[in-house]
């Protein structure tokens, strides 16, 4: 067997680092990673994404004897179902999975045992966050706050728009240039008053 052989044949350390919206940065993550993985893949997606085609491509490409890292539990994992499924998969595989942050290597029994026990942890704050959010929300909306993005028009203009677009004065497009919004603001509008 040749150098260049055995040398592809070695276990590898692969990290993995994910966002969950385009705007973040993945630097801290990646940083850590790359001082000791060979390779580092980036994915900029929620966690709840029903598909992460980065993650599914690292795994796909994973050999027996090889490590995926990741900083943190929940940068891999949707909920501790997924988790536990993931590495049950992984290990049939010969495939080991390290979590830096918490000092968690799953090559071991008592590794097996806490990743178990901190899956569902994970999974209950999740939910706790959840919660206490739409709490939040609940409370603010009582309040009389506007939840999310203001509406483009106010009823008032709401009306005019209606209006104008239903007697034909103006057409969708000029009614959207004329209050500034969206051809589909606009196309809203109307569908409402249907």
């Amino acid at each position: 067997m040749s150098a260049s052989s055995s040398e592809s044949l070695r276990p590898r350390l692969i990290g993995y680092a994910r966002v969950s919206r385009a705007d973040m940065k993945e630097d801290r993550q990646t940083q850590r990673l790359k001082e000791m993985c060979e390779r580092v893949y980036t994915e900029k997606a929620s966690g709840a994404a029903k598909s992460r085609p980065v993650f599914e491509n690292v795994l796909a490409g994973l050999r027996a004897g090889d490590t995926i890292v990741v900083l943190d539990l929940d940068r891999a994992f949707r909920s501790s179902l997924d988790a536990l499924r993931t590495i049950e998969t992984l290990q049939a595989r010969g495939i080991n999975l390290r979590i830096l942050n918490m000092n968690l290597d799953l090559s071991t029994e008592f590794g097996e045992v806490v990743f178990g026990i901190l899956a569902a942890l994970a999974q209950f704050e999740r939910k706790m966050l959840a919660r206490r959010t739409k709490e939040g929300i609940d409370v603010a909306r009582k309040k009389g706050k506007q939840i999310g993005r203001p509406r483009a028009l106010n009823a008032r203009q709401a009306r005019e728009v209606r209006l104008a677009v239903s007697e034909r004065r103006l057409s969708r497009p000029e009614a959207a240039r004329a209050y500034g919004v969206s051809e589909t603001t606009v196309w809203r509008v109307c569908r409402r008053a249907a």
